[in-house]
């Protein structure tokens, strides 16, 4: 007849002291109360190992952090296990990397490790913008989950409120960077499929809305508003740049002196500063360099061809040009970006070679042999077709 062991008190527990050697106190049921001789104290749960049949000690924990309720309680699980073969031992050690696995690979983490990827393909202001928008609207619902975890519905229902608000362009920019997300976790691993793949149609898709611009016969009336606008200064030749180089407004609003290569009269815009993350070679034209000649006296000697009037150590703001030109009274009818399409038409219609007007543009061809075969920039070619629209632009104004 085994041996009766009366089980444990509170009382016991509490006022066990450190002896000369450590010592072990019975619970019962393979629940022991382990004291050092440093006075710490901890539970042990000894069992059999099952298949193997060796016996094995597995620490449950410290007290008083675990008090004996809670070691009996884990017993009771271990034993609950052991009724059915499975080793607590093993059983925990697979949670615990279980769980080391999913704290690794949640969502969040998971975008921190596709960003780190991302962010060298795209401009840095690009950048800026999709990981906001993660932050905004996607992390605080699902950041913290395994992405092993998410499913179409949920992730449905996170971007509803979005979609409340009409915001459909938006809706359809996060679904896209979550997939490009969940694809990184594929390709690497952390995911054996993607269950997000079609939640595009759950939403509305968003009308494609082109940048409003005015028809190539009104370009001689963008010229007289312009040059009878109540503007200042720094905004008027802002917008004049823009309109002979054929660049973004953000490209514009933050050129600098730096930028600007003299000797061979080209702007390069470094490749930070491209929506495509490439360098962008433009040539300046006789024009072009007589609108650096007239901002020299305002800015020759700061960082910024154009800077802001409130603060000139910084550039002037991307969006100063758009409202210059609502100002102009074209308000619904141009934005400072619609100039790009507007020379876009002339320069086509004119019978200008595509290639070259996609280039002065800055698009990427996404056709990769045409891609690699059009490398060269063909600076002079399109040194010709950038003078004769500076020339196109200034007949206008003349007119």
């Amino acid at each position: 007849m085994g041996k009766i062991i009366k089980p444990l008190t509170d009382a016991q527990v509490k006022k066990s002291k450190a002896k000369e050697k450590d010592y072990e106190l019975a619970d019962g049921n393979g629940l022991y109360l382990r004291v050092r001789k440093t006075g710490n104290k901890s539970w042990i749960f000894r069992y059999t190992r099952p298949f193997t049949k060796k016996r094995n000690n597995m620490v449950l924990g410290p007290y008083p952090e675990i008090t004996l309720a809670n070691a009996r309680a884990l017993r009771e699980e271990h034993k609950q296990s052991l009724s059915q073969n499975i080793d607590p031992q093993e059983k925990r050690d697979d949670d615990n990397l279980r769980a080391l696995h999913d704290n690794n690979t949640t969502f969040r983490f998971v975008a921190e490790k596709w960003f780190e990827v991302k962010r060298h393909t795209v401009s840095k202001g690009y950048a800026v913008d999709i990981w906001r928008s993660l932050e905004n609207h996607v992390f605080p619902d699902i950041g913290h989950r395994p992405i092993s975890s998410l499913n179409a519905p949920l992730v449905i229902r996170v971007l509803e409120p979005l979609a409340a608000r009409g915001v459909l362009e938006q809706i359809r920019r996060l679904i896209q960077r979550i997939n490009e997300i969940m694809i990184y976790a594929l390709n690497t691993g952390m995911v054996q499929s993607n269950p997000l793949a079609g939640i595009r149609s759950a939403f509305k898709s968003p009308k494609r809305k082109n940048f409003s611009t005015i028809e190539p016969e009104r370009l001689p009336e963008l010229m007289e508003k312009l040059s009878r606008a109540s503007i200042k200064y720094t905004t008027r030749i802002l917008i004049e740049w823009q309109l002979h180089t054929m660049c973004r407004p953000s490209e514009a609003a933050a050129a600098k002196w730096e930028e600007i290569d003299f000797n061979n009269k080209l702007w390069i815009i470094p490749a930070e500063r491209m929506k495509m993350n490439r360098e962008h070679k433009i040539p300046l034209t006789d024009q072009t360099l007589k609108l650096l000649e007239l901002m020299k006296p305002v800015s020759g000697h700061r960082e910024y061809i154009f800077p802001a009037d409130r603060n000139p150590r910084t550039h002037i703001n991307a969006q100063t040009a758009n409202m210059a030109i609502k100002r102009m009274g074209l308000k619904g009818e141009l934005v400072a970006h619609g100039m790009r399409a507007l020379a876009s038409t002339i320069l086509n219609d004119k019978g200008f070679d595509p290639d070259l007007i996609e280039t002065a543009l800055a698009h990427v061809e996404k056709n990769e042999v045409r891609r690699a075969y059009n490398r060269a920039e063909y600076i002079e070619r399109r040194r010709e077709m950038m003078e004769w629209w500076s020339q196109c632009i200034i007949g206008s104004a003349l007119r």
